[in-house]
């Protein structure tokens, strides 16, 4: 019978080797539902892109300019903190 290892023995887990390197994984794959932007309606008070826990709403100039869709996971935040008066944002289902 083999002797069981200890833990000074053990690799090391949950250690991230590299900074920065989430931008590499999709990790807006699994969302059921997500945000479409509407460019007419927006009037770039950047409420969405203050909110959004994925940094996933794209802004250039000071104007929002779309959805990274790579990495949002659809939580819908921004379509909540989206003035209602503008509603630029909205959820929909994901296609599958």
């Amino acid at each position: 019978m083999s002797k069981l290892k200890g833990w000074k023995e053990l690799a090391p887990g949950a250690i991230i080797e590299e900074a920065g390197n989430a931008v590499e994984f999709k990790t807006g794959d699994w969302r059921t539902q997500r945000p479409i932007f509407y460019p007419d309606k927006c009037k770039h008070c950047l409420f969405c892109w203050l909110y959004c826990p994925d940094s996933s709403i794209l802004v250039e100039d000071g104007k929002v300019i779309g959805i990274d869709y790579d990495h949002c996971k659809g939580c819908g935040i921004c379509v909540k903190v989206c003035p209602p008066k503008f509603s630029a944002l909205e959820m929909v289902m994901e296609e599958i």
